[in-house]
């Protein structure tokens, strides 16, 4: 998925962190965890296999999969 709007700077552990709040706050993530050697463990579902995501760049690939999901998924409201 090609961003639509390229990045000025590389992403941050805190930006990712960030995220990880939101999507588990709205349940969109049962779990995410942020290892001290900066990879990301990530949960889907409590009984859904463990996922190892490498840095806060892994974590946000993470989360524009998700954000895509649910706008294409959304019926439209024109």
């Amino acid at each position: 998925m090609i961003p639509r709007f390229p990045r000025s700077s590389e992403p941050t552990v805190a930006e990712a962190g960030a995220w990880a709040d939101v999507l588990v706050r709205r349940r969109l993530l049962h779990a995410a965890v942020i290892t001290p050697t900066g990879q990301w463990l990530v949960q889907d579902r409590p009984n859904a296999p463990v996922r190892v995501l490498h840095g806060p760049e892994g974590f946000l690939a993470l989360t524009a999969s998700i954000q895509h999901r649910i706008r294409s998924t959304r019926p439209e409201s024109r």
